[in-house]
C-alpha cells in the first residue's frame, strides 16, 4: 500500500465530525497568548501574506475564527466591471469545470457525481442547472475564505445537506466516490440576469461552520435532515446581492461549487484544472 492509499484509509477511519467539532471548539476560544502564537505560526507554515488583510498585525485577531475569516484590505482585489463578465467568487484553485451532462458533474479524471445529489435531492433545483455549466473551487488553507457574488443575484432558496467531513483535495476527489454529494454542504440558489445561478458551499475535515451573510452560521447544527428554505424576492425581506458582494464564508477550508444554467455562460478558454483563482476577476462571459 502506497502513502496516498495510507491517507486515503485513514480518511475513512477517522472520527472526521469529532474532530471537526475539537478543532472548531479550539478555534473559536480565546485564548490569548496561545491564539497568538498559533496564528503566527500558521502564516509562516503558508507563506500568507498579510499585507493584503484589513487587519496584517496577528495579536488582532482574538481568535483563530477571526483570523481565518480575516477581511482583506480595501483595494486588495478589483471586481470586474462589465456587465457581460461573471467575477471569480473566491481566492482558490480549479478543481473541475465544464458542461453538466446527463444530471452529472466531473469530480476527477474518470470519477462522476450526481447533480440531484448535489442539491440535496431537490427535483426542483436539479432541473433548474439540468445540462447547464459548472466550476468547482477548491480553497487551500492559505487562501482568503470569504465568498463573493459573480454576478449580482437574488436569492430564491437555500438548502442544508447533512453529510460527511471528508477532507476535499485533489487526492480525495480522485480516490472518495461521490465526494461533492456525500460532504455536508450549503445550497444557495439566486435569480440573476444569467437565468438561476446556485453557489454550493461544501464542509470538509475541520470545517466546522458554513456561515452565509442573510442567515449567519448554518453548520453545525442543522441535525441529520435535509432542511430548506425560501425566501421573498421582493420587498424588504428580499435578500439581493451585489456582484463582488460577501455571500458567505467559511471556517476552516474547504470547496464551493458553481452552478449556471444551460447555454448562459462560457468559462474562458484559458482556464483548465489546477488554474489559480483570484476574487473578482474574469472568470467567464455571459451568452
Amino acid at each position: 500500500m502506497n502513502f496516498d492509499n495510507l491517507k486515503i484509509a485513514f480518511q475513512y477511519a477517522l472520527p472526521k465530525h469529532g474532530v471537526s467539532k475539537l478543532v472548531g471548539y479550539l478555534a473559536k476560544a480565546k485564548l490569548g497568548f496561545f491564539t497568538t502564537w498559533l496564528i503566527k505560526g500558521f502564516i509562516k507554515a503558508y507563506d500568507i501574506n498579510m499585507a493584503e488583510a484589513k487587519h496584517s498585525d496577528p495579536k488582532h485577531f482574538k481568535t483563530f475564527n477571526d483570523f481565518f475569516t480575516r477581511e482583506l484590505a480595501e483595494g486588495a482585489r478589483t471586481i470586474i466591471e462589465d456587465e457581460d463578465k461573471i467575477a471569480h467568487p473566491v481566492d482558490g484553485t480549479v478543481s473541475q469545470l465544464g458542461p453538466i451532462k446527463d444530471g452529472t458533474l466531473v469530480q476527477a479524471k474518470n470519477h462522476y457525481y450526481n447533480l440531484l445529489e448535489l442539491v440535496g435531492g431537490d427535483q426542483d433545483i436539479a432541473d433548474k442547472f439540468e445540462d447547464g455549466e459548472f466550476a468547482t473551487i477548491y480553497l487551500a488553507p492559505s487562501d482568503y475564505h470569504r465568498l463573493h457574488m459573480p454576478v449580482k443575484g437574488t436569492l430564491t432558496d437555500m438548502v442544508y445537506v447533512p453529510g460527511d467531513a471528508f477532507s476535499v483535495n485533489p487526492l480525495t476527489a480522485e480516490n472518495v466516490p461521490n465526494l461533492f454529494a456525500r460532504n455536508e454542504r450549503v445550497v444557495a440558489v439566486f435569480d440573476t440576469e444569467l437565468g438561476p445561478m446556485a453557489m454550493i458551499l461544501v464542509g470538509a475535515t475541520i470545517v466546522r461552520s458554513i456561515e452565509t451573510v442573510w442567515a449567519g452560521e448554518i453548520t453545525p447544527p442543522r441535525g441529520t435532515s435535509v432542511n430548506r428554505w425560501q425566501y421573498n424576492t421582493e420587498g424588504e425581506d428580499a435578500v439581493v446581492l451585489d456582484k463582488g458582494q460577501e455571500m458567505g464564508r467559511f471556517k476552516l477550508g474547504s470547496t464551493v461549487v458553481c452552478l449556471f444554467a444551460k447555454d448562459k455562460v462560457k468559462f474562458l478558454e484559458s482556464l483548465e484544472n489546477g488554474s489559480v483563482t483570484r476574487l473578482g476577476e474574469h472568470f467567464a462571459d455571459k451568452l
